[in-house]
């Protein structure tokens, strides 16, 4: 190569690195799309909608909250990854994403967590809850296992194939010996809506979703998973306080863009997000949702993925959880 041509290339690539540098220094100037790849007016959306705001005002653009069902997550974080890798595209979800998908689709998931998606935080920790109609016979964790115990067939709802309240459920049907029967939704309201209507016996359901329909009466509150009570729901036991352990485990919900988004734009949405997570007005929310704020960094975030994805796993395994 000529002197001349090295020069030729050494001024091309000096103007694509100035335009990248631009465009990353111009961030944000136009509406950013956050998918959600639940149902409208799930547990998932709204918290979305919650960030969203506060998210948007901080960075000076419209947040615009875009639900993309299907598949267990899969369609809306396809969707996500396909997304051009500007910062203009990302992502709210749980770990049934990148960790209950990688183990139940091991063979045929069409996105690589690893090689298709950023990440970008872990927003925060949730539990779930379980819950029958508010007619009920039984108004505790003993007194359901009793009656479920006199029945052929007890079914229950949740928000996937794979989902904590899937695998709770089946670990339920593992240790007590309970014929339980998975039914599993495209989220947790039809869920909910079905318990209350006489369609599905019981279900696990965000204090999110859950909660309008408990204080109408509607549902009542069986227990709550999780390693400890949760602040939206104090006086609700967990389903260890009741003497049923192994349903202990918190899930997530996290923050991914599109591979190959600019660091510096990761970053850039790391220190916001992680910013309006702690607004008091934010954060009272989140806590009244049965959520934790983390807003820790990429690099933690993946660190506590790692080092808890053998658990999840050893458990998916364990329930005998299965594609339907």
């Amino acid at each position: 190569m000529h002197i001349g041509d090295r020069r030729c290339w050494f001024v091309l690539a000096s103007l694509l690195w100035c335009g990248i540098a631009a465009a990353q220094a111009d961030y944000p100037n136009k509406p950013i799309r956050l998918i959600t790849p639940f149902n409208p007016g799930g547990a998932i959306d709204i918290y979305s909608r919650l960030i969203a705001e506060p998210l948007g005002r901080r960075l000076g653009q419209n947040i615009v909250v875009e639900a993309i069902a299907g598949a267990n997550t899969i369609v809306g974080t396809q969707a996500t990854a396909r997304a051009a890798p500007d910062g203009y595209t990302f992502m709210v979800t749980t770990m049934s994403t990148t960790v209950n998908n990688r183990i139940l689709y091991s063979k045929t998931l069409p996105y690589d967590p690893d090689k298709d998606l950023a990440p970008i935080t872990q927003l925060s920790y949730g539990t779930v809850l379980f819950a029958g109609p508010g007619t009920a016979p039984y108004k505790d964790l003993k007194e359901f296992i009793q009656w479920a115990k006199g029945r052929d067939r007890v079914t229950y709802g949740s928000w996937g194939v794979a989902s904590w309240g899937h695998l709770a459920g089946q670990i339920l049907k593992r240790d007590l010996g309970l014929n339980l029967e998975h039914v599993p939704y495209k989220g947790d309201v039809p869920a909910i809506t079905d318990v209350q209507n006489g369609g599905l016996d019981t279900t696990f359901a965000s204090p999110t979703s859950a909660k309008p329909r408990i204080a109408s009466g509607a549902l009542r509150p069986i227990a709550m998973t999780g390693p400890m009570r949760s602040a939206s729901m104090p006086d609700l036991p967990t389903f260890t306080e009741q003497g049923v352990p192994n349903v202990d485990l918190a899930i997530w919900v996290g923050a991914y863009a599109p591979a190959g988004t600019p660091r510096a734009i990761i970053d850039r949405l790391q220190r916001e997000l992680k910013a309006v997570i702690n607004l008091p007005e934010v954060r009272e929310k989140m806590v009244f949702q049965g959520q934790t704020p983390v807003g820790n960094t990429p690099e933690e975030f993946v660190a506590n993925v790692r080092a808890d994805f053998p658990k999840w796993e050893a458990l998916i395994k364990a329930s005998g959880a299965k594609l339907e």
